[in-house]
């Protein structure tokens, strides 16, 4: 198969003009039927007794890869994981979806779960990833794209390491990032918001709940099913269970927005202003992050959303713009020099 490179062009995001508001750009991606991809399930045992599970969309071994960390209650099947994956099959890439512990359908082994702030569950993954497929001696470029809650937690394993992450990765994009856990669980627990803290807690809590079945002292049920906000949620299981004092304790010490200033890796983040989950005044500004991060701030789009006319609407662009900031640091456009692309690529529509 012939292993192609990205087209060198960028579009600047604009929304349809038949779907208008941060609420809509979001929700209505996540009801679009959805392609089939056919990935190969990977499980990596933990030291410590448990295991993370790994979708694979394979391709030739030379072939550029591109992991994927999903945001809050995400998987190998959530939208904005299936468009970039039809993407990289075009081009003939491949991609490798972590989920976090209990998202691949199967309840994990033990009491924790996963956190916005957890860069040693990603530092651990990424390098054994590193480490299995380049052990032939293959050389390909490894790139990573973070959504959501999975975002936060990269960038946060981006800062940390510095310079050392570029021995494992050459480029990386974060996506609609809760750079702020404060900020954002405060939009969140309020007005319209409220309704996409409901559709996380109905997922989380009944993940939460059937833990006692396993461990029947862990926490108390009652107060569980009480919680009506993720603050609420954090302070009696997340922050908890992972070594956090309470949940400003965890949302301080999680937040990823710190860290930008230490990223070395280039670094594409793209966060909508009108993602309801993100108010802009949180976003950071330039003198805040490093020269190795690019920050794109459109106006529109929502939370994961992006999706291009014309109706019933594709999902494209953040795709295109992922695998274009990637071909970048290829050493096309990075470099001012010009790369052997094709005119295009084929329109990839999930309707």
């Amino acid at each position: 198969m012939k292993i192609s490179s990205p087209p060198l062009y960028s579009r600047p995001y604009t929304a349809p003009g038949w779907l208008r508001g941060g609420h809509a750009q979001t929700i209505y991606p996540y009801w679009l039927s959805r392609p089939s991809i056919a990935y190969r399930r990977e499980r990596y045992e933990l030291e410590d007794g448990d295991f993370i599970d790994i979708d694979w969309l394979d391709n030739e071994p030379t072939a550029p890869l591109v992991v994927v960390f999903h945001g809050l209650e995400g998987s190998s099947c959530s939208h904005y994981v299936l468009s970039l994956m039809v993407m990289l099959r075009e081009l003939g890439w491949r991609g490798a979806v972590v989920h976090f512990r209990g998202c691949s359908g199967v309840p994990n082994r033990l009491p924790r779960a996963y956190h916005a702030g957890d860069s040693e569950e990603i530092d651990w993954v990424l390098q054994r990833i590193s480490s299995e497929t380049r052990g032939s001696g293959a050389a390909f470029p490894i790139y990573v794209v973070g959504v959501s809650l999975g975002g936060n937690a990269f960038l946060k394993w981006l800062g940390q390491q510095g310079q050392q992450a570029c021995r494992l990765i050459e480029g990386a994009v974060a996506v609609s990032v809760p750079l702020d856990l404060a900020a954002a669980g405060k939009v969140l627990a309020s007005g319209f918001n409220l309704m996409y803290t409901r559709h996380f807690l109905d997922t989380l809590k009944r993940k939460a709940l059937g833990k006692l079945d396993q461990f029947p002292r862990l926490f108390d049920a009652n107060k569980v099913s009480a919680c009506t906000t993720l603050y609420e949620f954090d302070n009696i299981v997340t922050a908890p269970l992972h070594g956090f004092r309470d949940t400003e304790d965890y949302w301080a010490r999680s937040s990823s927005k710190p860290w930008l200033k230490y990223v070395e890796v280039p670094t594409l983040v793209i966060n909508a202003r009108n993602d309801p989950f993100m108010p802009p005044s949180a976003l950071p500004a330039h003198a805040e992050v490093s020269p190795s991060v690019v920050l794109e701030f459109p106006k529109e789009g929502g939370h994961a959303g992006f999706l291009d006319s014309p109706f019933p609407g594709r999902l494209t662009w953040l795709p295109e713009r992922i695998v274009r900031f990637f071909g970048e640091q290829r050493g096309g456009l990075r470099h001012g020099l010009p790369m052997d692309l094709p005119e295009g690529l084929p329109e990839l529509r999930i309707s």
